[in-house]
């Protein structure tokens, strides 16, 4: 049975059991706690917390997933992938235990010829957690099974909650068990356990978990450690499958990297390599590793996420860095992604036709990606051979950490491809080191991000503001900047308070506020509240931190507050307005780029300030001037067109058919907001907007870059800003005229010939200093002095870079005697910086002398290393001042070489 057959009997049979059918939703959830959708309920969590009421009493899904802790594990067991497909049923206060039992048996044992499964009985063990006898005796009674037939298993393994007080509940397993072959027998008859042993998760194959939602959890200290409060009042199902784990049962392959959507990019890597599946470990660990990154890269592009170095950008640059590095390992040095995507795309697009429909913009994306890697793979592997080389001559074993974080940090190196390499050559890496320096960078960042938004992380208080409010926060903004409300909430580092006093710096909940929560790109809005009795908020940011719920980020001015005060909350409307204008300008350049370079440049971020914004695009390359000129253009002429900007709510289906643009990781309910700019652009959108392209101003472009491999970014001026810039421009502009005695249309052509000219001379001005410097070697070869039977020049040239005292370090050797050993050290300095070049005859090496050992110790004086050849070496250092000491330790090194 093929993986979408399971997928449709699975949905199939929950349907007809009137569950509602509810698409997957994007890998990209706005969940504050998670980088990426990583189980099934993870859309339905607003409704088991009861943050909303759900629209259905029961559903059932298949959900994308993905789970970052088990890339280190992919390929070496069967069953970790990171992505995967995890099939669910739900029920809100509607059916409980026996009937989540009943139904998950059903599909499981019937027959294939009738729409099930038919999985034989006596390989399936049920789990229940230990003391859940209603558990138990339901298994008994649903399915005829003997209670040593049923697994008693402890809370570690057979209780569920999401790590925090909120709701839990005991879970059932059901397992499969594969055969002997796979492990030793779990002897569940006999033998009480508190959780399943490694040695038998293999044999005995988790497929299915029913979560029981019964319980109220006041405290949860770990997996097995939480206080229970009490029941919930509504008691839920919440089921998790995974797909993957019933299709390598059902398809009788050995694990997941075999089943029908995964192994033709195993076998396509085998056709590429000339390698096979099946005869190695170690090419097996990386053949599967390919099979799940290539899949799950795919997946994570469709969704929206480009690569980057931070978040989930940095978890698919990893993934599609592995899966290429996996290839080279295999002895595959070309081009592996337009080899291998493409197959997993034919059989993924199966399910998920969009990835047909967005292919350009997945392909242009992860090719880029790989061309980039391959870049920094070419330099970092040799900045990593270097370091490796310098430890080993050193005779130590370990790759220090602060190496690996700089071949991560500066060079784009992830640690395990350092890990990797260093292996290969029989090293170390000090990961507890390197591991330091990264927690250090990611604290320094999160303490930033922190201070910016001046968050609470503790979610309960916000939880408890929420509960009392019993409903989500009014935004008034869109058709007013000024609101009567009613002080809803305050939270401070404490948690939820009653009261705040003057001075204090706090999260304040309004019942209904004008104020902006920064989301969709657009910055937040920033302003005042005025309270009845006197007092005065000023609003620094604004957030919205769970669904529902808007939380100023507020400093006290004056009085005092306490919640139930009534007030009045007043935007900024200079600024709302500003920003407004931004955010429509964003979307009218993200228009005039898909017009000028085609539907895949999609966006892919963007930021909208007062005045100013920036737009990421996918592009394959840099856009040339003159499609930022045409760009700059249309828009602009758009802006003088007047055209009026206008939000109409409707179903995502009006919106596609309308021609309506959504952007990738954005969640969008069933009924969105379109902002139409007239009839040339539309998009779905929450932010605010100026209410005529006229009120824009003027548009101005300022410039692209690169911020990642294909993804750029555009960063403009609106409005008023972008006027203070072109006159800026226009008297800079006039002040060139002046001086080079041109007209305006005459400058590029002048400047170019300017800069010409000053190259030209900068270049005759080297070849003079140059042939300066080498005119004296044939001086210095005169002053060698004799070291224990060796000629030894030792001179330092102020103001020779690398280059410069290389040539003159042979020049000199050139013009000594042959046939008595010299050596000639040279060493020059440009900016404080050192560079040193020793060179050595052959008469020199015979006597065991060695330029590569010398310019260690030269460079070694000078906060440096370097390396080379037994006849010339190089290398560097940080102080310059230490170059006489340098040539002074090189002449000792030689006397106690050859006197050795």
């Amino acid at each position: 049975m093929d993986t979408a057959e399971i997928r449709r009997r699975f949905l199939a049979h929950f349907a007809h059991l009137d569950h509602t059918v509810v698409p997957s939703a994007s890998l990209l959830l706005d969940d504050p706690n998670l980088l990426f959708v990583n189980a099934g309920m993870v859309p339905f969590k607003p409704y088991f917390l009861g943050q909303e009421a759900p629209p259905y009493e029961r559903a059932v899904s298949v959900q994308k997933c993905v789970r970052t802790p088990d890339i280190e594990d992919v390929g070496k067991t069967t069953r970790h992938g990171t992505f995967f497909e995890m099939c669910g049923n739900f029920s809100f206060g509607d059916y409980f235990k026996e009937r989540a039992i009943e139904l998950a048996w059903d599909l499981v044992t019937k027959p294939q010829a009738d729409g099930g499964w038919g999985l034989g009985e006596s390989r399936l063990w049920p789990s229940v957690l230990q003391g859940d006898d209603e558990a138990l005796s339901l298994w008994m009674k649903v399915t005829g099974l003997p209670t040593e037939r049923i697994v008693k298993l402890g809370p570690k393994e057979n209780y569920w909650s999401m790590g925090m007080p909120g709701p839990g509940g005991p879970c059932s397993e059901i397992l499969y068990d594969r055969g002997p072959e796979h492990g030793p027998d779990g002897e569940f008859e006999t033998t009480t356990r508190v959780s399943m042993p490694a040695k038998l998760e293999d044999r005995y194959l988790e497929i299915w978990n029913l979560v029981f939602m019964q319980d109220e959890l006041s405290a949860v200290r770990s997996k097995d450690d939480f206080d229970i409060a009490g029941s919930l009042p509504r008691k839920n199902i919440d089921t998790g499958m995974g797909l993957e784990r019933v299709a390598y049962v059902l398809q009788g392959v050995d694990n997941m990297y075999e089943i029908d959507v995964m192994f033709p990019v195993i076998q396509r890597a085998e056709e590429l390599t000339a390698r096979s599946y099946g005869t190695n470990y170690d090419d097996d660990v990386r053949f599967r590793v390919i099979a799940d990154h290539i899949r799950s890269s795919l997946m994570l592009i469709g969704d929206g996420v480009t690569p980057g170095n931070e978040g989930r950008g940095y978890v698919l640059r990893r993934l599609l860095r592995r899966a290429v590095r996996s290839l080279r390992l295999l002895g595959y040095e070309d081009r592996v992604l337009p080899e291998l995507l493409p197959v997993s795309r034919d059989k993924m697009g199966e399910t998920y036709s969009d990835l047909h429909r967005d292919w350009a913009r997945i392909s242009q994306v992860a090719y880029g990606e790989e061309d980039a890697f391959r870049q920094t793979l070419r330099a970092g592997t040799s900045i990593f051979d270097l370091a490796a080389a310098e430890v080993k001559r050193s005779g130590g074993e370990t790759l220090s950490g602060e190496r690996a974080f700089a071949l991560h940090d500066t060079y784009g190196f992830p640690i395990d491809l350092t890990l990797e390499m260093a292996a290969e050559q029989g090293l170390l890496v000090d990961e507890v080191g390197f591991r330091q320096l990264m927690t250090g960078q990611r604290d320094r960042a999160k303490a930033d991000a922190k201070a910016k938004r001046g968050q609470h992380l503790d979610a309960r208080a916000y939880r408890e503001v929420a509960d009392s409010l019993d409903r989500p926060v009014e935004f008034t903004g869109y058709h007013e900047v000024v609101s009567d409300s009613t002080v809803a909430g305050l939270i401070t580092d404490t948690g939820a308070v009653r009261r705040v006093a003057e001075g204090d710096t706090f999260e304040l909940v309004l019942d209904r506020t004008p104020f902006y929560a920064e989301g969709g790109g657009q910055l937040a809005d920033q302003g005042v509240v005025e309270l009845a009795n006197g007092a005065r908020i000023e609003v620094l940011d604004v957030q919205s931190p769970t669904r529902g719920l808007i939380a100023h980020h507020a400093r006290l001015l004056s009085g005092e507050v306490t919640v139930g005060l009534d007030c009045q909350a007043l935007v900024d409307i200079e600024r709302r307005k500003s920003i407004s204008r931004a955010h429509t300008a964003t979307h009218m350049v993200h228009k005039a780029f898909r017009e000028a370079l085609g539907e895949t440049a999609t966006q892919a971020g963007s930021e909208n300030a007062p005045g100013r914004f920036r737009f990421d695009f996918s592009a394959a390359g840099a856009v040339p001037a003159s499609t930022l000129a045409d760009v700059e253009g249309r828009v602009n002429d758009l802006v003088l067109a007047d055209l009026g900007v206008e939000a109409h709510l409707m179903t995502q289906d009006e919106a596609r058919a309308a021609g309506a643009m959504a952007l990738f990781g954005e969640k969008y309910g069933d009924e969105v907001r379109v902002i139409s700019v007239g009839d040339w652009a539309r998009e779905l959108c929450g932010g605010t907007h100026a209410g005529r392209s006229g009120q824009l101003g003027v548009i101005k472009l300022l410039g692209e870059s690169s911020i990642g491999s294909g993804v750029r970014r555009v960063e403009a001026l609106v409005g008023a800003d972008a006027y203070r810039f072109l006159a800026r421009e226009h008297v800079l502009v006039a002040q060139l005229t002046e001086a080079l005695k041109v007209h305006p249309e005459e400058l590029p052509e002048r400047v170019n010939d300017l800069v010409e000219r000053l190259r030209a001379a900068e270049k005759e001005i080297d070849r003079v200093r140059v042939l300066s410097l080498l005119s004296r070697a044939g001086e210095l070869a005169t002053t060698a002095r004799e070291v224990f039977g060796v000629q030894y020049v030792g001179h330092f040239a102020d103001g020779a870079n690398g280059a410069d005292v290389r040539k003159l370090a042979l020049d000199i050797r050139g013009r000594m005697t042959s046939d008595q050993p010299a050596v000639v050290s040279v060493i020059g300095a440009t900016d404080g910086k050192p560079s040193v070049v020793i060179a050595l005859n052959d008469a020199a090496r015979d006597w065991g002398l060695s330029a590569g050992a010398l310019v260690r110790v030269a460079a070694t004086a000078l906060g440096g290393s370097g390396g080379g050849k037994d006849d010339v070496a190089q290398g560097g250092g940080t102080r310059s001042d230490q170059a006489p000491t340098a040539l002074e330790h090189v002449e000792r090194a030689i006397g106690q070489t050859v006197t050795s």
